[in-house]
């Protein structure tokens, strides 16, 4: 059998980047997330989100792909999301994400920041978070 460690960093944003994940809302989303990951054999190592964005460590198994993982997890959440009224609205992930490979010796320090988001947004909005990924990692805005 082949053994596979393929970690992932995965974040998505709301639509517009409405700031609809308030603090009251978040356990039921992100144990919803957790939870329907797991039935679908996604295995999320840690997951935490900000008002108009989530965090997401994945290790994604032998036969997955980063666009269908995230694919699973946006829409069915937003689904949920809508079924249980949980936003002023319509609830909507953007269509884009960001995913990047995360090496063994740096998981404890993602896992860190994903854990203290709302520490971190203190400090920088997501939308200066996101131009620095974009930078930091090489990837081009299309568009």
């Amino acid at each position: 059998m082949p053994y596979t460690k393929i970690m992932i960093h995965l974040v998505w944003s709301t639509k517009n980047r409405i700031p609809i994940l308030r603090n009251e809302i978040r356990p039921a989303i992100l144990d919803h997330i957790r939870t329907n990951a797991r039935e679908k054999g996604i295995y999320i190592d840690l997951i935490n989100c900000h008002l108009d964005h989530v965090h997401c460590l994945i290790s994604l198994g032998r036969e997955q792909s980063i666009s269908k993982v995230a694919g699973l997890i946006k829409g069915e959440s937003s689904r949920w999301m809508n079924l249980e009224k949980l936003g002023p609205g319509k609830v909507i992930w953007q269509e884009e994400y960001f995913a990047v490979s995360v090496s063994e010796s740096h998981i404890q320090r993602v896992r860190n920041y994903i854990w203290n988001q709302d520490r971190h947004h203190q400090k920088k909005t997501f939308q200066l978070e996101y131009e620095e990924f974009i930078r930091q990692y090489g990837f081009e805005e299309l568009g």
